[in-house]
């Protein structure tokens, strides 16, 4: 499937990009280029490959989901620049 100069403008037209006119051919060009490559892959027989999410098969380590603080109200409250009463001082920016 060759793309041409009018399909990439229609094409940069839907995503909201703007692409100048000089470079337009340039992008056809690569653009039918990948296009051409997935065609190459739509050919390999996957009839008999089970679908996977990840390169390896393992389960993931679980913990306990509890509910808790952090215990970390000062450490977190010192890289703030300004606190007051234990809590951050925000600008007011609502006049």
């Amino acid at each position: 499937m060759a793309l041409d100069k009018a399909t990439v403008a229609r094409i940069a037209t839907l995503a909201r990009i703007k692409v100048p006119e000089s470079e337009q051919a340039n992008l056809a060009h690569e653009l039918t280029q990948i296009l051409s490559w997935i065609e190459q892959l739509n050919e390999i027989d996957t009839s008999g490959v089970e679908p996977m999410a990840g390169g390896a098969a393992m389960s993931l380590p679980m913990r306990d989901d509890v509910v808790n603080d952090g215990g970390r109200r000062d450490e977190i409250l010192a890289n703030a620049p300004e606190t007051a009463h234990g809590f951050f001082v925000v600008p007011k920016v609502v006049e």
